[in-house]
């Protein structure tokens, strides 16, 4: 028996007065993939039961990767394994001869061949 009966009690009470009604709700902010739920919609009821509020992550990886800037290489071709060993992504060889900076596929980090550097 993991509960006494007297600790169940009170948590089925408290599960009891809990508010199911989304009418509380606030407009909550758009996520990354564009997702924003209306006043009424059913998945909200999820953040009113357990009294906690969705939460949004203002900072988004396009940013995140657009505020790093590229990285000057001397080889017309280079490769990005995203850093960080394991918790990187596989290797991949990006060539730098068309002009500007070229972006990994996995992570986005971006590469330009300095032209002054030969």
């Amino acid at each position: 028996r993991l509960l006494s009966s007297k600790a169940a009690t009170s948590c089925l009470r408290q599960a009891a007065i809990r508010p199911f009604s989304v009418s509380t709700m606030k407009l909550d902010q758009v996520t990354h993939t564009g997702q924003q739920f209306a006043e009424g919609d059913q998945r909200n009821a999820r953040f009113g039961v357990t009294g906690l509020e969705k939460q949004v992550n203002t900072q988004w990886a396009i940013d995140l990767i657009a505020a790093v800037p590229p990285t000057l290489v001397t080889k017309r071709v280079v490769s990005c394994d995203g850093g960080g060993g394991a918790l990187g992504h596989p290797k991949i060889y990006i060539n730098l001869d068309q002009s500007g900076p070229q972006s990994c596929n996995y992570c986005g980090l971006r590469f330009e061949l300095d032209h002054g550097h030969h």
